[in-house]
């Protein structure tokens, strides 16, 4: 489907990230997603966006490029990111991106007392992310250096959030916070035709006003279609990987299963068939022993009848020993 078909932008594109949460026109949206995202354990009042283009040190040269940086009135430093695609390193490029906003605030020249304004970077992941120390059943991570034996926060000023946007299924009938009602608009906005009840809030007329694919100029059109073709081949890509994935899997799994089911197929025929020799070798233990104590008795000389009755065997039997 052509973005022109859709009335709302995707925000889960590179440039519908960028356009509600990465411009100072629009910076009243992102101080409010953020306030609903700390829920009160911080306030922010007013952004100024930094440049998001960072240089490393004279020996690596590295270029960080942030999809969202800025600074609170405070001087408290924001990174915000989207990422659709699992990312192998992705916990070490949100703390190499945190060392950018903390080398920065050296000053020039020698007199400082390494007093450091907080740094917070925000991933918003669009994926599982499958962490060992996360809460499976939560959504929202909040991550901070601390005493791993009090568990103690030891250092306020540097803290790494992970939201999984895609964990997130919610209603419209279910969202109840500020925080619910964003997450909502984040993953499903372009699919949305009309308001929902639930998003009628002030702040968000202004989020599908600037998010509205008929008010852009051709050339915002152009940026956008390129952004959603590239999130929707991404976003096949692992799709078609996953469904590969799971169809390998699943081959292996009934390889293994029939290997099994031989395995165990052997074990039982060679139970059964230890229980069905022991039985035939008792049986025919029993037959000879009768023969044996029949023919003892004939040459003992008992009748053929009273033979019969000791031992079962038919008169015919008893007449070949």
């Amino acid at each position: 489907m052509a973005a022109t078909e859709e009335r709302y932008i995707s925000l889960l594109t590179d440039f519908g990230f960028k356009r509600i949460f990465g411009t100072a026109p629009n910076k009243d949206l992102l101080i409010n997603f953020l306030n609903s995202l700390f829920d009160g354990r911080k306030v922010i009042k007013d952004l100024k966006y930094n440049n998001s283009e960072h240089v490393g040190d004279i020996y690596t040269e590295r270029k960080a490029i942030f999809d969202v940086y800025c600074e609170s009135i405070d001087g408290e430093k924001f990174i915000v990111e989207m990422q659709n695609a699992s990312q192998k390193y992705l916990k070490d490029r949100t703390i190499f991106y945190s060392t950018y906003p903390i080398r920065e605030q050296a000053p020039k020249g020698d007199a400082w007392d390494y007093r450091l304004s907080p740094v917070y970077t925000v991933a918003l992941v669009n994926h599982d992310m499958k962490e060992e120390s996360f809460d499976e059943q939560e959504i929202s991570h909040q991550v901070q250096l601390c005493d791993t034996t009090t568990k103690r926060v030891f250092y306020d000023k540097l803290e790494f959030i992970y939201v999984e946007v895609i964990k997130f299924n919610k209603t419209e009938d279910e969202l109840v916070t500020l925080y619910d009602k964003w997450l909502y608009a984040l993953k499903n906005l372009a699919n949305l035709t009309a308001r929902p009840t639930a998003l009628r809030d002030k702040i968000f007329d202004r989020l599908f006003q600037v998010a509205e694919i008929a008010k852009f100029t051709p050339t915002e059109l152009r940026e956008y279609e390129d952004s959603l073709k590239h999130y929707r081949d991404l976003k096949n890509s692992l799709d078609t990987a996953e469904e590969k994935g799971r169809a390998q899997g699943r081959a292996e799994g009934l390889v293994e299963g029939r290997a099994q089911g031989i395995d165990i197929g052997l074990a039982q025929g060679r139970a059964e068939g230890r229980a069905e020799g022991r039985a035939e070798g008792i049986n025919e233990g029993l037959s000879k022993g009768i023969m044996l104590t029949a023919k003892n008795l004939k040459m003992m000389g008992l009748s053929v009848a009273d033979i019969i009755k000791a031992t079962g065997l038919k008169e015919e039997e008893i007449a070949k020993l």
